[in-house]
């Protein structure tokens, strides 16, 4: 594979899901809902408060939560809901 030296390569790197505000909700959720909590609840609780003790550490998901900040992720929900009822 001879490339022309002048051409410009491109690399992309590819965000894992778990990087992003919809990955991170999902991931989140399911861990919840896993040990038997209301995972609409408790993010609630962890929105409002800011206390990472509402999510659990099942599937290292209090870590997964604390990677984003609150307001990005809220902006997701937001997006998500908007785009959903137009």
């Amino acid at each position: 594979m001879n490339r022309d030296p002048q051409e410009t390569m491109m690399f992309n790197v590819k965000k894992e899901l778990s990087d992003t505000p919809k990955g991170i909700l999902l991931s989140v959720y399911k861990a919840l809902e896993e040990k038997g909590y209301n995972p609409i609840n408790q993010l609630v609780g962890y929105f409002i408060s800011g206390d990472p003790t509402y999510i659990t550490s099942h599937k290292n998901a209090r870590s997964l939560i604390r990677k984003m900040e609150r307001d990005e992720l809220l902006e997701e929900l937001v997006r998500f809901y908007v785009d959903s009822h137009r």
